[in-house]
């Protein structure tokens, strides 16, 4: 890999001071030569020439620089890594003293690793790149992974652009392993003692999706008697621990019928006693079908995915989410609550709640907001475009 000189615009330059992780193109003032994916960028300051920042080089993103570190020279070897991920893995220390072996190890540029999501579902490690500016330090960080997660078996998944790259090797395809042995593509990991499947070679994302951990326990222990409608289940994260949770009965609705599949499965890998229903649909239909079957549920949880990819897409978003409010209000039952999640970066956390709130307003009902919720410990933020999930728990009366 070559070492590449860059200069930067003012206001590009103080955020690389202030250890933003990313550069954009129209940031850069100056690169001492081409550079390729991969390529190491030395940040000099304009004025007095020294060393600001070190970054990996992205010719193919609009984010031209990913930053690894801020500040005077560094040596970016093993070593920079196998730090960086030992600090990463001190941070999960105490998740993993809780009955669960399933973790997000690395969250990308939160944990100093920009574009790399490495996850742990019992004995694998999912390591999923996101720009191939890792390509050149996987024969580095693979061995360093392994030892911090004290697994065996490696797979590796690319992001969509990366699987469509022509020149891309064939020897590190989407689901290869690296290491070890995966006799099954599903394995069965435990979340705080309830057990799921990830499908690890062919799952969205890198089989399951972590970060709602927290606020599925939380639903666990809510859940007693109640009657719970799951939107958005997906594989049935919220549903499966409401009925671990002594719940009744647990309808999950979800566009995707091999999605509640999943959800049937996870469902019967634990006991429970209550009554599973599943609805294929698109939730805004469902939802308002229900309302007209004079349905009700002690609990309603409305977590769609990402409606907003992309700053111009914010608006109409918003206008998604106070939809699904209103259509899921009617649903929840005297006395009962109301969960409201969005995992938009792009849409800010008091826009969010501030939207959803206007609907409750709206709807006459009086209501009250029990918690507030963002990441789990797996998923720190360590800067602001780093935050997406917010979570709001709303008792109506």
């Amino acid at each position: 890999m070559e070492n590449l000189a860059i200069k930067l615009r003012p206001a590009a330059e103080k955020k690389v001071k202030q250890g933003h992780p990313w550069i954009f193109e129209q940031g850069i003032a100056s690169v001492s030569k081409e550079g390729k994916a991969g390529d190491l960028a030395i940040i000099f300051d304009k004025k007095r020439n020294k060393c600001i920042g070190i970054g990996l080089y992205d010719p193919d993103s609009p984010i031209r620089i990913k930053l690894l570190h801020s500040g005077g020279p560094k040596k970016i070897d093993a070593s920079f890594f196998a730090e960086r991920i030992k600090a990463a893995r001190a941070v999960r220390d105490p998740l993993l003293e809780t009955d669960t072996n399933s973790y997000r190890l690395i969250f990308g540029e939160n944990d100093g690793l920009p574009g790399l999501v490495a996850d742990v579902y019992a004995g694998v490690l999912v390591l999923k790149l996101y720009s191939a500016i890792w390509l050149p330090y996987l024969r580095d960080l693979i061995p360093i992974l392994l030892e911090e997660s004290g697994v065996d078996t490696l797979v590796l998944r690319l992001s969509r652009r990366l699987q469509q790259l022509a020149d891309w090797p064939d020897e590190l395809a989407d689901g290869t392993v690296l290491a070890g042995t995966l006799a099954d593509p599903t394995v069965i990991f435990r979340e705080h003692g309830l057990r799921f499947a990830a499908n690890v070679i062919q799952g969205h994302k890198t089989g399951y999706f972590l970060d709602h951990r927290h606020n599925r326990l939380r639903i666990q222990q809510l859940s007693g008697g109640k009657r719970v409608l799951d939107v958005f289940a997906y594989a049935g994260g919220f549903s499966v621990h409401a009925l671990a949770g002594g719940a009744t009965e647990v309808c999950s609705v979800d566009i995707s019928a091999q999605a509640l599949e999943l959800a049937r499965a996870n469902a019967e890998l634990n006991p429970h006693t209550g009554q599973h229903e599943t609805e294929a649909g698109d939730a805004f239909v469902v939802l308002d079908a229900f309302a007209k079957q004079g349905r009700q549920f002690d609990m309603v949880i409305v977590d769609p995915p990402a409606f907003a990819k992309k700053a111009s897409e914010v608006p109409a978003a918003l206008q998604q989410y106070g939809h699904l409010c209103r259509l899921a209000v009617p649903l929840v039952a005297s006395g009962g609550m109301l969960l409201m999640a969005s995992c938009s970066s792009r849409v800010s956390s008091p826009d969010f709640f501030t939207r959803v709130e206007k609907e409750l307003d709206r709807s006459g009902r009086k209501w009250q907001k029990t918690a507030q919720t963002a990441h789990d410990m797996d998923h720190p933020v360590g800067f602001p475009e780093g935050a997406y999930l917010k979570s709001g728990y709303y008792r109506l009366e």
